[in-house]
């Protein structure tokens, strides 16, 4: 069983940051994609970001692309995700996923494993 416990919760002012990891455990997942997906009230579960086992192969949602990093460690198996520049818009819960299929997804039905969610807020 593949676990994927995420850290970082906040609550933070809009402009400010967050950093969110996640420590993938259990099965090896080798040089599976990592991602983060999120989700808000009432809205479908959304991706947010994906980093392919090669640290050069990385996407962003348009929403975060240049206000987001997403970092990932093989040795430790850790992906993270640094957000700055954070907007109320970007409240929600969020969840570190894992894929075993070659390639990064922007599918959250693609995502095998997820983490059990940690929740960001953002106030105005």
């Amino acid at each position: 069983q593949v676990r994927l416990p995420e850290s970082g919760a906040g609550l933070v002012h809009s402009a400010g940051s967050l950093r969110l990891s996640c420590a993938a455990s259990g099965r090896p997942l080798g040089s599976v994609p990592l991602g983060w997906l999120r989700q808000a009230p009432g809205k479908a579960r959304e991706f947010v970001a994906a980093t392919a086992w090669s640290a050069g192969r990385i996407n962003y949602a348009d929403s975060v692309r240049g206000r987001f990093i997403i970092s990932r460690d093989n040795a430790e198996n850790t992906v993270s995700l640094q957000m700055n520049s954070l907007k109320p818009g970007d409240t929600a819960v969020y969840y570190c996923a894992a894929r075993t299929k070659v390639g990064i997804s922007i599918r959250a039905y693609e995502y095998e494993y997820w983490g059990q969610g940690t929740q960001v807020t953002v106030s105005s």
